[in-house]
């Protein structure tokens, strides 16, 4: 759909940015949410390669300012996402607080992020 602004035909955007907020034309926060979880699945493993190196509270330290000030940032535009998009967050967490305990993917891991003094994602945003 095109519109015309004077003698200019402007065509709508499907997403806008701002602040490094991904808004939909939907207001479904689709990409904000898929753009966080891409941007912070990588860096745990990237971080994997100096665990043994640093002491286990730097390695910590290190994943809650990469990853959790992520998932953090403009969270407030996530109230009432839905569930399945909370689901992605909340697997970015785990993994994260995975590689911070050496948690196995088998393993429950509310003990573990209750240890870390994380809230789940839903909380959060709430």
């Amino acid at each position: 759909m095109t519109h015309r602004v004077g003698p200019d035909l402007v065509s709508p955007s499907p997403w806008v940015r701002d602040l490094g907020i991904f808004t939909d034309a939907d207001l479904s926060m689709r990409i904000q949410v898929q753009r966080t979880v891409a941007r912070c699945v990588v860096t745990p493993r990237q971080l994997r390669s100096i665990r043994l190196s640093v002491l286990q509270s730097v390695y910590q330290s290190l994943v809650v300012a990469l990853v959790l000030s992520w998932l953090d940032y403009g969270n407030i535009t996530l109230i009432g996402i839905p569930a399945y998009q909370l689901r992605r967050l909340q697997s970015v967490m785990n993994a994260a607080a995975r590689s911070i305990t050496g948690l196995r993917h088998s393993d429950h891991i509310t003990d573990t992020l209750t240890s870390l003094h994380w809230l789940r994602s839903s909380e959060h945003i709430q």
